[in-house]
């Protein structure tokens, strides 16, 4: 799974993979009962941590994108409701909107 990171950005990493696997998972994807990469395998493509990782994905658990079969790993929710797309819908545009905002204060300083 590719996931932009960008170790220099303000937000931090746990959030920017949140955010692009919530985006996958909105956009369609990943497709509803797809396993998400366990968290190692995941954490070593990206090179951080296993505790990023898994902070990343209990935030997903929390927006109620994807669930935790014991045992199995993690799934995308098979029956997202339109509030929940619409949660994550929102807090994606809400990190876009903060990323925007990052690029311009810097490039309004390089100048």
């Amino acid at each position: 799974m590719h996931i932009p990171i960008d170790p220099a950005a303000s937000e931090p990493i746990y959030e920017q993979i949140r955010t692009g696997i919530a985006e996958a998972i909105v956009s369609g994807r990943l497709a509803p009962g797809e396993a998400l990469p366990s968290i190692r395998s995941l954490a070593r493509d990206l090179r951080v941590s296993v505790i990023t990782t898994t902070r990343a994905y209990n935030e997903l658990v929390s927006d109620g994108l994807v669930v935790p079969q014991q045992g199995r790993g993690v799934f995308v929710r098979d029956q997202p409701t339109g509030a929940l797309q619409e949660r994550a819908r929102t807090r994606i545009s809400e990190a876009l909107d903060e990323a925007t905002r990052t690029a311009r204060i810097g490039v309004c300083q390089g100048d």
